[in-house]
């Protein structure tokens, strides 16, 4: 990208380069403006800038600030004027209606439009300044350099031949046709360029592009929904001149709320996008901790059947280790019976013996 140039993200359908064509045939003639005429958001202000490059020319705007005045616009004509007249640079003054901050702005535009200065724009001292700047550029031209005001001219004459004005006007409500009576040169100085609406296959264009960066979705879904969106715009469109039939009510349909209604439909598919997205991934979640859980199940069953043959066979060792103890337990109670009679015995024949020998 050159240096003083910032990209532009355009889409150039039939229509577009049309435009293109338009202004670049009217930069490139002497003294060349152009009154570019439609609604907002139509594309004037980029076809002329991309307009303005590629006939080689420089373009120079203003920028609206809180405080900007008739006093801030001469300073910023008075840059013009030098960039044209004394750098010598094929310049584009490129000017819409919302920068028409008071009424002043179009008269001083009409002046240049008609006889190529602003009166009294520059002061007596900013004037001899000036001459003496372009002085050794007439010389070199041939051009007459001994008085003040034949410098001026040959400013001038540079300021004419250097300098285009492209004017970017809407045509809704009353404002234009008062400023087109009021200033006769933004008509009779100016190549008129009508900005209409836009085709059927422009939106088609237009839509593509914008849905061109969503991704994850089929080409003939999007083929659909950009036709829709046409659709959708033209028949408010439509419907729109039906109520100004019947109704006497102006509902403006622009290319800008076409863009906003792309948009906000791409908006809306993200927002949607990204709620069902984190639903899905909580849902996907909650699915593979049930199938781990149903893994961890299956493999502790297996465990489990594993670990119940053996608690069978130890059960079983159990029930035949209780028997034995039985059985012995049994023997033991027996021999301890014998064992106690005998005891008995053996105590009875000792106290009879111990009898006898006491007597």
């Amino acid at each position: 990208l050159e240096p003083g140039y910032s990209a532009m993200d355009l889409v150039l359908f039939k229509d577009a380069l049309m435009h293109v064509c338009r202004v670049h045939r009217v930069l490139m003639q002497p003294r060349g403006n152009a009154l570019l005429v439609g609604v907002g958001g139509s594309g004037r202000k980029s076809l002329a800038r991309l307009a303005t490059y590629v006939a080689g020319l420089k373009c120079f705007s203003i920028e609206i600030t809180k405080n900007y005045r008739i006093v801030e616009f001469r300073e910023d004509l008075k840059t013009l004027f030098r960039q044209a007249g004394v750098a010598d640079k094929p310049t584009v003054f490129l000017f819409d209606e919302t920068q028409i901050v008071v009424e002043t702005f179009l008269e001083d535009i009409n002046n240049v439009l008609t006889s190529g200065e602003v009166p009294n724009l520059f002061t007596k001292d900013e004037l001899g300044g000036l001459c003496e700047e372009v002085r050794p550029a007439a010389k070199k031209a041939g051009a007459p350099a001994d008085l003040q005001d034949e410098l001026y001219a040959f400013f001038l004459s540079r300021v004419i031949n250097n300098l285009h004005i492209v004017l970017c006007m809407s045509p809704i409500g009353e404002g234009f046709r008062e400023r087109c009576r009021m200033f006769p040169g933004l008509v009779n100085c100016c190549t008129i360029d009508w900005f209409t609406e836009w085709p059927a296959d422009a939106l088609q264009e237009v839509a593509s592009k914008q849905m061109s960066a969503e991704q994850g979705m089929e080409e003939e879904v999007k083929d659909a929904l950009c036709t829709v969106f046409a659709t959708c715009h033209r028949s408010t469109a439509e419907k729109s001149k039906e109520m100004l039939e019947k109704l006497k009510r102006k509902n403006y349909v622009t290319p800008t709320n076409y863009l906003e209604f792309v948009n906000g439909y791409r908006k809306l598919l993200n927002e949607k996008r990204s709620k069902i997205g984190g639903k899905a991934t909580k849902l996907r979640g909650g699915l593979e901790k049930l199938e781990e859980t149903g893994v961890q199940v299956t493999e502790m069953s297996k465990i489990a059947e594993e670990k119940q043959v053996v608690v069978a066979k130890a059960k079983i060792d159990c029930e035949e280790l209780l028997v034995t103890i039985v059985q012995d337990k049994r023997v033991a109670d027996e021999q301890e019976k014998h064992v106690t009679a005998e005891a008995q015995k053996i105590e009875k024949e000792a106290e009879e013996a111990n009898a006898i020998a006491a007597e």
